[in-house]
């Protein structure tokens, strides 16, 4: 029983993908798409290209400039391709055979796909599947999706794909490519970003619009929850597999996940993240003399913060730019080895000063009591917390870390018992009404079309396999 949970926690991940359709240069591009969504993962890397109707993948460990040379993707000619950057959380594995896109072929036909986002149902049907025969080669929704695929017998691929989507469970993006067509997919909830953008004849689909401008291709459209786009040589068409849907995109993207500079549904990050600090200088003002931010996904709100209460902001922390990203590294040992190394205080801005630091979020709190520590040593006379996002207090289960509840600073403790714990003088947090008011998504469904659920346990979803691990109020 302990091995089968905790190969179900180990299943999440958060990733990017990138594809393109009609261009002589789609490796190249692929390439570029990937390395501006290097923030959304940085372990593993992949692409695979169609050319005249074969699939040529290439994939490997570590960053994208890491994975790829010139002569590999000199090598990689064709007129599309997808791609892939992954990273995995808490006690997920870093290996190649669990690096995407996959690849199959089959005796008369090839398919390779990716996603970014975490099936909840995916150990069960794995099951399910083994059962009938199948075999796997990693522990990716994205695997399951190409068996089911292929279990299907519908008059037409698309609808062999429509049928499968039906069956998974969870938080979906994915990226489809075939000898003849590229297909992009989200879940009925829109949990994972999806957009379509346009390069002279070309099509391109990304986890974030901020690929679209590395790239010079137009922004077109963000794919909805529920639907399916398909993409060959006649054209772009958008088709539903569900009419069940309701819209709840994930609220960490505007907290944490995406680039200050994309777009999601019309709301760009780093306004949204800018206004949400203006609202928590409303909701949680403090006598201070300088505002500083956890770099970077804090700095957005940090600037807000400091123009709702007219103090002056500065930068009081430096970021090394060579380490990874902390909460998400794979085990406890890196992530604290990575925040020694991750920041630097500068002193003449903090010595003496009563100080507000704004951090994105508080997961399981690392980071943020290290951060405290390097201000105080720095000369603070007190060290304020300011968080533009709720209590941390339900698992990720839709590719957010951690996964489970006992990892998270915030469940079963007040804000005063966290304070303390941090170090901190005093510590105050966005409320939910704050955070949904601030990103301002525009649709009429439950928190303005935002999921909450790592705030309130409102999970949108069925949990699927991990209903029975965790205790949560599922709507």
């Amino acid at each position: 029983m302990f091995g089968e949970i905790a190969e179900i926690r180990g299943a999440n991940e958060e990733c990017g993908v990138f594809g393109i359709w009609g261009d002589e240069s789609a490796a190249q591009l692929a390439y570029y798409g990937l390395h501006s969504l290097q923030h959304r993962g940085q372990q593993s890397a992949g692409i695979v290209v169609q050319n005249n109707g074969e699939l040529i993948q290439h994939r490997g460990l570590g960053l994208v400039t890491d994975v790829f040379s010139r002569e590999t993707l000199e090598d990689m000619r064709g007129t599309a391709a997808i791609g892939h950057v992954r990273h995995t959380f808490s006690g997920g594995r870093s290996q190649i055979a669990d690096t995407q896109p996959f690849f199959f072929q089959f005796e008369n036909s090839s398919l390779s796909l990716c996603m970014n986002g975490n099936i909840v149902n995916n150990h069960g049907l794995r099951r399910e599947l083994e059962d009938m025969g199948s075999i796997f080669q990693s522990g990716s929704g994205a695997e399951v999706l190409a068996h089911l695929i292929k279990r299907q017998h519908n008059d037409s691929f698309v609808e062999d794909v429509k049928a499968a989507l039906n069956q998974l469970k969870g938080a979906f993006a994915f990226l489809i490519l075939t000898p003849t067509e590229m297909i992009a997919a989200l879940d009925p909830n829109g949990l994972r970003p999806l957009s379509v953008g346009r390069l002279g004849n070309a099509f391109c689909v990304a986890s974030e619009t901020c690929a679209f401008d590395t790239i010079g291709a137009n922004f077109m459209q963000d794919v909805n929850p529920g639907e399916i786009v398909i993409i060959n040589e006649s054209g772009m068409r958008v088709e539903s597999f569900t009419d069940k849907t309701s819209r709840a995109i994930c609220s960490m993207e505007f907290i944490y996940f995406a680039r200050p500079d994309s777009d999601i549904y019309g709301v760009n990050v780093h306004a949204a993240r800018k206004t949400m600090g203006k609202m928590l200088a409303k909701e949680a003002p403090v006598e201070a003399d300088v505002v500083t931010a956890a770099p970077d996904s804090g700095i957005s709100s940090a600037i807000g913060y400091a123009e709702g209460l007219q103090i002056p902001y500065e930068l009081g922390l430096i970021k090394n730019r060579y380490v990874a990203r902390t909460f998400i590294q794979p085990s406890q040992e890196l992530r604290e080895l990575s925040v020694k190394m991750k920041l630097s205080a500068v002193r003449g801005v903090l010595k003496d000063k009563r100080v507000v630091v704004v951090d994105d979020s508080i997961v399981r709190g690392t980071t943020t009591m290290h951060v405290v520590q390097l201000v105080r040593e720095a000369g603070a006379k007190e060290v304020h917390l300011r968080i533009p996002a709720p209590i941390f207090k339900y698992p990720g289960y839709y590719g957010v870390d951690p996964s489970t509840q006992e990892e998270l600073i915030g469940y079963n403790r007040t804000v005063e018992e966290i304070c303390q714990l941090l170090g901190a003088d005093s510590l105050q947090f966005l409320s939910v009404d704050g955070l949904v008011e601030s990103i301002n998504l525009p649709f009429a469904e439950k928190y303005k079309g935002l999921c909450v659920a790592y705030f309130n346990g409102d999970y949108p979803t069925e949990l699927g396999d991990y209903g029975n691990l965790e205790v949560a109020n599922v709507h």
